[in-house]
């Protein structure tokens, strides 16, 4: 039996290991600042009953006030 024969048949006769099962976290979701604003430079959110106030500074930067 040459070479590629015997590789052939060391190929067929390997049991299929069986999906390793990820524990990872889930994928957590990332949302553009530019979908939330659309434009606006200070939105309002309601959570749990409590409005805050996200807004954009000059510099770019996110500030988020109850």
């Amino acid at each position: 039996m040459n070479f590629q024969a015997k590789l052939n048949r060391m190929i067929a006769e390997k049991t299929p290991t069986p999906p390793v099962q990820c524990m990872a976290a889930p994928q957590i979701r990332i949302v553009e600042s530019t979908d939330i604003f659309r434009g606006q430079t200070e939105i309002m959110i309601k959570h749990e009953g409590v409005i805050y106030r996200m807004k954009i500074t000059r510099q770019g930067k996110l500030i988020l006030n109850k």
